[in-house]
């Protein structure tokens, strides 16, 4: 299917005046206020970590691939702002970094208040994990860290490792869909699980795409029938990555847990190296304001050995 691809951050061009990092990638896309903004992972030149940063689009512009500013630290205009300090979890996620953020907005029963939150994974080992499940929350001035994780593996498929969130908040509860696993096993599992107030009280953790899928992301938006999802195949072993690779779209009444409510899923973009990238994964998908056929794609790509980027896929919507 025909689209267009639109570079949006690559560390061979630089994040000038940012001048003290080297990637940005990983985003989670959403409109909070009158502004576009994402939260992304990326470290910061001669200091430890794989932290959160934020970027944005001007007060009032619509959703776009271009015209992105990464938040800078007031502190030091050359480095990117964190987006949230260490001061609770240090313990289970700055060693080994935060990852794959998913923004979502949902009502939480404790509180009895609608709350912000950036899932995502962290590791109390190293950048490869084994990865646990925690978020940020806004607390109306600044994003706040949480002492311990919220999810964790605890089913056998799992193999101890949960990572790659993607949340929404739909009817009282909120549902996730995330990766289990290990890429240095070339082995990967997707799975479901959901809870009334997004901390406590998970379902079951169930299998919601086999392993032989490579299914790495499960991006959930409203869509004009109910709901749609894009979603990644990767391919973690030698040799050329079979065609399956790439962005995958589908659509469904509701959010649901059971893969056969989905609709037979339509490949949009494949796995086709395009010097800046191959192989997309982690899309985070928005419908454009101004043209509500025309569906924007946030995703990963690499080149060379550790070269992340960030681009964009426009693309009229799968029929």
């Amino acid at each position: 299917m025909p689209g267009t691809e639109i570079k949006i951050f690559d560390p061979a061009q630089g994040f000038a005046p940012l001048t003290k990092t080297d990637g940005i990638t990983d985003a989670t896309v959403t409109k909070r206020s009158n502004r576009w903004w994402m939260a992304a992972a990326g470290q910061i030149l001669g200091e430890h970590g794989i932290h959160l940063f934020s970027a944005s689009l001007p007060e009032g512009a619509p959703l776009a691939a271009t015209g992105w500013t990464i938040t800078a630290d007031p502190s030091d205009s050359a480095k990117p702002a964190l987006l949230a300090a260490y001061d609770a979890s240090h313990s289970w996620d700055f060693k080994g970094g935060r990852h794959c953020p998913s923004y979502v907005k949902g009502f939480d029963p404790h509180r009895r208040d609608w709350v912000e939150r950036i899932y995502y994974a962290g590791s109390a080992e190293n950048y490869w994990g084994p990865y646990n499940i925690g978020y940020l929350e806004w607390d109306g001035i600044r994003w706040v860290d949480q002492p311990a994780p919220v999810f964790a593996a605890n089913e056998e498929w799992e193999h101890g490792s949960v990572y790659e969130p993607n949340l929404i908040f739909h009817d009282g509860k909120w549902k996730m869909w995330y990766v289990a696993g290990s890429n240095q096993e070339n082995y990967i599992v997707h799975g479901y699980a959901e809870s009334e107030d997004g901390r406590t009280g998970w379902s079951k953790h169930n299998v919601f795409f086999p392993p032989q899928e490579k299914v790495f992301d499960f991006c959930v938006i409203p869509g004009r029938n109910g709901f749609e999802a894009v979603f990644s195949r990767v391919w973690l072993g030698k040799g050329e990555p079979p065609p399956e690779t790439g962005l995958w779209w589908s659509e469904a009444q509701t959010p649901s847990s059971d893969l056969s409510d989905w609709s037979a899923p339509v490949q949009i973009m494949t796995a086709e190296d395009r010097g800046w990238h191959a192989g997309p994964w982690k899309p985070s998908a928005h419908y454009s304001e101004i043209d509500r056929d025309k569906l924007l794609i946030f995703f990963d790509g690499v080149y060379g050995m550790y070269n992340f980027t960030l681009g964009c896929l426009e693309i009229a919507r799968p029929a």
